[in-house]
């Protein structure tokens, strides 16, 4: 069974998220992830929140959403789930999670950037209700590759 959690106040519990939060990163965002300090330097910003998913059998954190609300717009920053819990429902639970806590919020869009090639997650973002609303043309680079477009996908949650 999972649990959502938001990242918590107390410090220790807090880097301890983080640290998994950051370790998960480097085994799903193998190019570019982003780094405990990098997520620490985030999480100062007020405007940022990290919500967690803990797999309560194994007391540990399996997936995550580091998310930004701007008056009525959030956008998803990162979102990312162990490989091991992978297709095991952890990002629909994070998404509805997530929808509830920004709608409580009167948040009325949720913005998310996704490599044109990424095939399973567009599909995962298109279950969840996402459109794509523009195309990045040649926005990631890799050394003696061919640019690789990035989509901007948005849900509304206005017609709810």
């Amino acid at each position: 069974m999972f649990n959502i959690k938001r990242l918590a106040t107390e410090p220790d519990e807090r880097a301890a998220f983080i640290k998994v939060v950051a370790t998960i990163e480097t085994i799903v965002q193998i190019q570019e992830a982003w780094t405990y300090q990098t997520l620490t330097d985030l999480l100062k910003q007020e405007s940022i929140s990290l919500m967690v998913v803990i797999d309560m059998a194994e007391d540990e954190v399996v997936g995550y959403c580091l998310y930004q609300v701007v008056f009525e717009q959030a956008e998803i920053l990162r979102i990312g789930t162990h490989p091991q819990y992978q297709r095991r429902g952890v990002a629909s639970k994070i998404f509805a999670a997530l929808k509830k806590e920004l709608q409580n919020n009167e948040v009325e869009s949720l913005l998310l950037e996704v490599r044109a090639d990424n095939t399973p997650a567009i599909a995962l973002y298109e279950q969840q209700g996402f459109e794509v609303i523009h195309r990045r043309q040649g926005y990631y680079h890799q050394p003696y590759q061919p640019a690789i477009d990035a989509l901007i996908m948005q849900r509304s949650f206005l017609e709810e």
